[in-house]
């Protein structure tokens, strides 16, 4: 199981603020595609990559990262300064 975070526009895409799942993706990349087909708010969520960030057991990473021994994801758009 692995506990997926969302902050943000992508929690209130989605409409919550984490879940656990099961799955059987490789990489960050493959569980984005496993969401996204699940319903239309995790598509929506999940349609711009450019505008979203990851991070992996609390370690900002790339959509290629490897999920395995993973527990959190977290996703969440890029910080700003301020």
């Amino acid at each position: 199981m692995i506990n997926v975070l969302y902050f943000a526009w992508v929690r209130e895409r989605i409409g919550l603020p984490r879940e656990e799942i099961e799955t059987n993706a490789q990489t960050v990349r493959e569980l984005i595609a496993e969401l996204s087909a699940r319903e239309e708010r995790y598509a929506a969520a999940f349609e711009d990559l450019e505008s979203l960030r990851v991070a992996v057991d609390q370690e900002l990473v790339d959509f290629d990262a490897s999920l395995s021994g993973v527990r959190e994801v977290a996703f969440f758009p890029p910080m700003t300064g301020g």
